[in-house]
């Protein structure tokens, strides 16, 4: 065997072995005929191998990477249907009673980062001073206002500290956007599926809604711009980064053009980022509010995917509606507690944060193939799920499944699942189910996995 093809097998064991995760970055061609005593022909040879075989891939002016792992199943198929303006009418609740470690979207702080938290936040005890007898700035404190600011200039998104509003959570963030751009009565866009959390919230603020259809690439923009051209949309909400319950990453082109159709129809876009920052590779994806040119995308964030839910701190940048936003904030609420706000702010400031984002990513990656593999292993054929390229929810779609015999079995095994018609007011994902997996395969979650597991098998035609 050529020396070349000995080296591009000995990639393909440490990819599949883990060693190398997905949107790792390579050795430089230069680096690997170094590293292994071998002429620059031999790289080239091996690289133009492995890319062939899809095992890497090449960025311009970056060089080469891990590509994403090709899934062992089908991906699930999405919903066509011409859009149109309907009426929540009925619960949505996004934190049934029954909880386990399948349902809400999370996982777990490693022993490192509470240990740092633990640090930021005794530091920042010291720094309050008399401040632990004030109310906090209702827009936010100016430290952690400028800790998100130089945060995220790092990849790119720059923003004055001076535009950001904190809020507690992202669902905060995104009920004062609507406050400010929308009225009762008013319709909102929202992807089909849509995180049910943000159905019951519109359902409680009286908004209707129309539901556009999702692509592998994001959503059907045509049937968007046909709404706002014909002014039957007055706001719209999207999940851009990985998105709740699809496991879809809006690509960069689509965020371009609703960044474009916001500002071209000059209708307010809410973008709900809360999964930005948890991409399985090293290169964290652009907002569609970094192509907003005319303030119109009104982008809302959190750390309680990121970090932790238990603080309810998240953001907003509120673009043009800055103003009327600090208005609708503030007369619902008092501030975010300082304590917490300081930490934060310190964790980022450290480089801790974005050492413990780097950590999250690598093991959510791991434990999405861990899920993927068992799921592979166990479901029946014709099982679809989704394959995210980071967040930490699965999308599952399992056509003949007898979908009221099922939710009644889930139901008496206390299984904490979301099924398919918590994300639509249609009648179009009763086959279909989100997991968490953001839990290590063992434990309470393995068994809840296998109990899922059964049901489906057991209730699939």
């Amino acid at each position: 065997m050529s020396i070349y093809k000995q080296l591009a097998n000995q990639f393909v064991e440490e990819i599949e072995s883990g060693l190398r995760q997905e949107g790792g970055r390579m050795p430089s061609l230069r680096q690997l005929a170094k590293q292994q005593s071998v002429s620059m022909s031999t790289v080239v040879s091996c690289y133009q191998e492995l890319e062939s075989q899809g095992w890497i891939l090449s960025r311009p002016q970056a060089g080469y990477f891990v590509a994403p792992r090709k899934p062992r199943h089908s991906t699930p198929e999405w919903a066509q249907f011409v859009s149109k303006v309907s009426n929540v009418t009925q619960s949505y609740p996004s934190h049934p009673s029954v909880q386990g470690p399948l349902g809400v979207s999370t996982t777990i702080n490693d022993q490192q980062s509470v240990t740092e938290l633990e640090r930021s936040f005794r530091r920042s005890l010291k720094r309050l001073g008399d401040r632990l007898n004030h109310y906090p700035d209702t827009q936010g404190e100016p430290l952690l206002r400028q800790a998100l600011a130089t945060h995220f200039a790092k990849i790119n998104l720059h923003f004055p500290a001076e535009q950001v509003v904190i809020t507690a959570g992202c669902m905060s963030a995104i009920k004062a956007a609507l406050e400010s751009c929308s009225n009762e009565g008013d319709t909102i866009a929202i992807s089909s599926p849509c995180f049910n959390g943000i159905l019951e919230l519109l359902g409680q603020m009286k908004r209707q809604i129309v539901e556009i259809p999702s692509l592998d690439d994001g959503i059907d923009l045509e049937q968007l711009e046909t709404h706002l051209k014909h002014k039957r949309v007055d706001a719209a909400i999207f999940c851009t980064s990985h998105m709740n319950p699809q496991g879809i990453n809006m690509s960069a082109s689509q965020k371009q053009a609703l960044a474009n159709l916001a500002n071209k129809y000059r209708v307010p876009i809410i973008e709900d980022d809360v999964y930005l920052e948890l991409s399985y590779s090293d290169h964290t994806p652009l907002p569609a509010k970094y192509y907003d040119k005319g303030g119109y995308v009104l982008w809302c964030g959190s750390v309680s995917k990121s970090l932790s839910p238990s603080y309810r701190l998240g953001w907003c940048l509120p673009g043009r509606y800055l103003d009327v936003y600090k208005e609708k904030f503030t007369a619902a609420s008092y501030g975010v507690a300082l304590p917490t706000q300081l930490a934060v702010a310190d964790f980022i400031d450290s480089g801790q944060y974005a050492k413990h984002v780097r950590h999250r990513r690598a093991k959510l990656l791991d434990l999405r193939r861990q899920y993927l593999d068992y799921l592979a292993e166990h479901l029946p054929a014709g099982v679809n799920i989704s394959n995210p390229q980071g967040g930490m929810v699965l999308w599952l779609q399992a056509p003949g499944l007898d979908c009221e015999a099922f939710a009644i079995a889930v139901d008496q095994h206390k299984l904490d699942i979301r099924l398919g018609k918590l994300f639509s007011t249609l009648d179009l994902y009763r086959d279909c189910l989100r997991i968490n997996i953001g839990y290590p395969l063992e434990g309470e979650a393995k068994r809840q996995l296998d109990i899922l597991l059964t049901l489906i098998n057991k209730h699939k035609s």
